[in-house]
């Protein structure tokens, strides 16, 4: 994990790595270039990266009103179980705790059963199952209890 470093998505190749991971686990939901963009103006959007390589990626979502905190930790599957997820997540929810809001949540798609064991692992506790227009795998939103 020495050669790890996690840096904000702000430029064009940064955001196109976010991009590229979150593609890659949320197949259910890919992104455009200008969708990430505009992510990118409202959340704080982080890469993680082993050497040039980009192997995660996260998403801070600020609370809107009283609502909590989200915190998305995402690590592509071939570099799992390295605690790649974990330094994503522990810096992720760091800056939510800064924001404010009522709680942290977490959003993982229901088919990624490793994610799911990831954040039931950190104390997250299944809300809610939602599917959004045109798909048919839900997401789960937990809330850290």
């Amino acid at each position: 994990m020495n050669d790890l470093h996690i840096e904000r998505a702000l430029s064009g190749a940064r955001l196109a790595d976010w991009r590229a991971v979150h593609n890659t686990i949320v197949p259910t939901a890919v992104l455009s270039p200008d969708e990430v963009r505009e992510r990118a103006g409202r959340n704080r959007l982080d890469v993680a990266c082993l050497g040039d390589a980009a192997v995660g990626c996260s998403t801070v979502r600020p609370p809107d009103g009283e609502t909590a905190a989200t915190v998305i930790a995402r690590t592509l599957p071939g570099f799992r179980g390295r605690g790649f997820g974990t330094a994503l997540y522990e810096r992720g929810l760091a800056h939510a705790r800064t924001l404010g809001g009522e709680g942290v949540e977490t959003v993982v798609l229901a088919s990624d059963e490793e994610g799911l064991r990831f954040a039931l692992a950190r104390g997250f506790v299944e809300v809610e199952r939602y599917v959004l227009p045109g798909d048919t795998v839900p997401f789960v939103t937990l809330r850290l209890a």
